[in-house]
């Protein structure tokens, strides 16, 4: 690597850290998953999340998500996003009315039993779908990577490089929130912390795909 790389890493790294711990889809749902079904589904949301990632690093670097940041590609990928953002939030209200007859419990120790089991990879093919339907995605990254590529290192490879250390981060940044969430699950899985779990998570959503619908870029 050349000098210039090395020295705009802690820039990029720092941009990836603050971009990944903002309120949006993927941290949402790594909330959500892990919450409802254990780290181990949260871990398989987070892989697919990064997988899909780093498909639009390799995207921008071939110049191929130059189309998905033009007008008609932008557009096109904001239904998508917007149509997945809005079935995940009304999956989540239909999950927090299901719930609303349950008894208040949350001064109880009776912890409610899992969700019904689904494989972790559809876990996996979840957070992919997430990820590779939002356009702001392509954008940030056609915006971020160009700031921290030398004139003096190929465009593929270096940006190939980028998206393995934003994986990185982003895969450490998410694996210590789930942490956290995992290690107070039997709090989350109580009937009154579920409901208001899926309350929120499904306003969350519902305002990220409103404000996705009506946003320019």
């Amino acid at each position: 690597m050349t000098d210039g790389l090395v020295t705009n890493l802690p820039a990029f790294v720092l941009a990836v850290v603050l971009v990944s711990a903002s309120p949006g889809p993927a941290f949402a749902l790594v909330v959500r998953r892990t919450a409802l079904r254990g780290l181990g589904y949260g871990v398989a949301t987070i892989a697919g999340l990064e997988i899909g990632l780093y498909l639009w690093a390799l995207l921008v670097a071939s110049g191929f998500a130059v189309v998905a940041a033009s007008e008609a590609g932008y557009v096109a990928l904001k239904v998508v996003g917007c149509c997945v953002l809005l079935w995940l939030a009304f999956r989540s209200f239909r999950a927090w009315y299901a719930e609303r007859g349950r008894p208040d419990d949350l001064a109880s120790d009776q912890v409610l039993p899992a969700p019904p089991a689904r494989s972790r990879r559809w876990a996996v093919g979840e957070g992919f779908v997430v990820q590779m339907a939002n356009p702001k995605a392509a954008v940030f990254l056609l915006a971020l990577y160009p700031q921290f590529v030398p004139d003096d290192r190929p465009l593929f490879a270096t940006t190939a490089v980028l998206g393995v250390l934003q994986v990185a981060v982003e895969c450490c940044v998410y694996g210590v929130l789930a942490l956290g969430v995992a290690r107070a699950n039997r709090w989350f899985r109580r009937s009154a912390v579920r409901r208001r779990l899926e309350a929120v998570t499904g306003a969350v959503l519902l305002a990220l795909g409103v404000r996705l619908a009506v946003s320019d870029r």
